[in-house]
């Protein structure tokens, strides 16, 4: 069993969200083994996916990668046994698991909504026509496009941080988050509402911890 003197090292992004995620991760084994929470170690690992100038300029992760952007160092660190289990949001996973690895523990599913972000519409319904709208997901950005066609859409990309801040320098006027994630940064307020799931289908799952 893991100890302060030999913590269980937990690698993850270094984004709020998933350090946020990665020491939940260890408040939950800590009490499920009765330890102290000094005997996890979340270590931050950077990855190709947060180089501030792939976020800025904002193209489509096919042209740059895909999905494995956010998760490929962090599983080279595992699969080199630098750290013992990653923390991952699903948004970040690619479809198939490198070799040697597993999916085999998810935190408690958190509200499975989207969030309606913006400065200045409170719901979709009530942007403007013609009005610019961020998002980098084909789920979304489909969904939106056979609801609002005479939306404009543009790729949207970064942490909720940044994303914030881009509203705020007018790059677009709304955008869409996942309330898990805001509520797991306690900052659920940003929303101007959680979306119906019969407006919006949501993901299937977010958050979760792999393995070798």
């Amino acid at each position: 069993m893991p100890t302060p003197a030999d913590p269980l090292k937990l690698g993850t992004r270094g984004s709020p969200l998933a350090l946020a995620q990665a020491n939940e991760t260890c408040d939950r084994l800590a009490a499920a083994h009765g330890l102290p929470r000094e005997a996890f170690e979340v270590v931050v690992i950077h990855t190709t996916g947060d180089n501030r100038a792939l976020i800025a300029a904002d193209r489509p992760l096919k042209e740059i990668g895909n999905k494995g952007l956010f998760t490929r160092e962090i599983e080279e660190a595992l699969t080199r046994g630098d750290i013992d289990i990653a923390v991952h949001s699903m948004k970040d996973m690619p479809t198939e698991q490198p070799a040697g690895l597993i999916l085999d523990c998810y935190l408690p599913r958190e509200d499975v909504r989207d969030a309606f972000v913006s400065p200045v519409a409170a719901s979709i319904a009530d942007l403007p026509e013609g009005a610019v709208v961020g998002s980098s997901s084909l789920r979304r950005r489909a969904q939106l496009a056979n609801r609002r066609p005479d939306l404009q859409l543009v790729e949207f990309r970064g942490n909720v941080q940044t994303r914030m801040r881009k509203l705020q320098d007018g790059v677009a006027q709304a955008t869409f988050l996942a309330m898990a994630g805001l509520n797991r940064l306690g900052m659920a307020e940003v929303a101007r509402g959680a979306i119906d799931p019969e407006e919006m289908l949501p993901r299937m799952r977010r958050g979760r911890a792999s393995s070798p």
